[in-house]
């Protein structure tokens, strides 16, 4: 008796939906990236018209539509300016400085929490190192000042009762920059632990159990386990900070900027202030600003194709 031949399995095709029927299936998560959305039109792109006046000689009294047209004046003007090295070395100096000194910093700390087994200490310690996060520059900037002035600063007295005589910090350009550096690792590291942890959390317990088997100890674990499971997160990270290089923080130099240090303490952000601001120069101190933000995106997409290249997922 022949056997009827068998029909092959139906394959599991999911059934196609127009644009219109997607929306109406899915029209509650589209109501919840309005929030999102309206934030990012309203304070992100809406003000990128202003971007215009930089090749503008632009007046108040005369508007975006009645000031001359000037084309890139004010960026050859900007490029011309002695400050403009001086400028580019500082801010590009303290970037480099927080690349290789706060980056890694958050990094480091999410690993040594992690490396924590008991959960109540481990909450504590959390707790304390994400306090400073919450406080203001001014704060910061004014705990800075009762350490190490030299009117009474508990570092200076440490300092002189080794050595003999006080350390001028706060006045000296050679400490600028390393008072800067320890302002924002102490500040923003405790934060940065946050999205390290979350990555942390996804590794496979068994990975960890396998590896103890093979005989690895706490350090090869580490190195082989726990570091190539937040590279991806380490390296999404590093491309977004490139889009900021330039970004220096305006408050944080504008509180610890003063006039013996300020050969030192000048960059781009003050830079905007005091020309844009204090000297109405707005069509000078937008084009300086929108040179920052061309160097920034630069830097993004030249870091994400080489993360692609490298085989590693960029962010887009």
């Amino acid at each position: 008796m022949k056997k009827r031949p068998q029909k092959p399995p139906k394959a599991n095709i999911q059934p196609k939906f127009s644009k219109i029927q997607r929306l109406k299936r899915d029209k509650w998560l589209y109501v919840l990236l309005i929030p999102g959305l309206l934030y990012f039109i309203i304070f992100k792109y809406l003000p990128m018209w202003g971007i215009v006046i930089a090749f503008q000689d632009y007046s108040p009294f005369l508007g975006v539509f009645g000031s001359e047209w000037v084309g890139f004046e004010n960026f050859i003007d900007f490029f011309k300016n002695p400050d403009f090295f001086r400028l580019l070395r500082n801010t590009f100096i303290l970037a480099v400085l927080d690349l290789i000194f706060f980056f890694p910093a958050p990094i480091i700390l999410a690993l040594l929490l992690n490396e924590l087994r008991l959960k109540a200490y481990k909450g504590i310690v959390q707790t304390f190192i994400y306090v400073p996060h919450f406080m203001s520059w001014v704060i910061i900037a004014s705990i800075t000042y009762i350490f190490f002035t030299t009117s009474g600063g508990v570092v200076n007295e440490i300092v002189a009762s080794i050595y003999g005589k006080e350390i001028n910090f706060l006045s000296s350009p050679e400490w600028f920059r390393p008072l800067i550096m320890g302002q924002i690792i102490w500040k923003e590291s405790g934060w940065g632990t946050v999205i390290f942890l979350a990555a942390l959390a996804t590794v496979d317990r068994e990975q960890y159990e396998a590896a103890i088997v093979d005989g690895a100890g706490r350090i090869r674990r580490l190195w082989h386990v726990t570091l190539p499971a937040v590279r991806s997160t380490i390296i999404v990270l590093l491309i977004l900070r490139l889009g900021n290089f330039l970004d220096t923080g305006f408050q944080q130099i504008y509180l610890m900027t003063n006039s013996l240090n300020r050969g030192v303490a000048d960059v781009f952000d003050t830079y905007v202030y005091f020309v844009g601001i204090t000297q109405g120069a707005y069509s000078y101190s937008t084009a300086v600003g929108l040179f920052k933000s061309v160097v920034g995106v630069v830097l993004v997409l030249g870091a994400n194709r080489l993360a692609k290249k490298m085989g590693q997922d960029g962010i887009f």
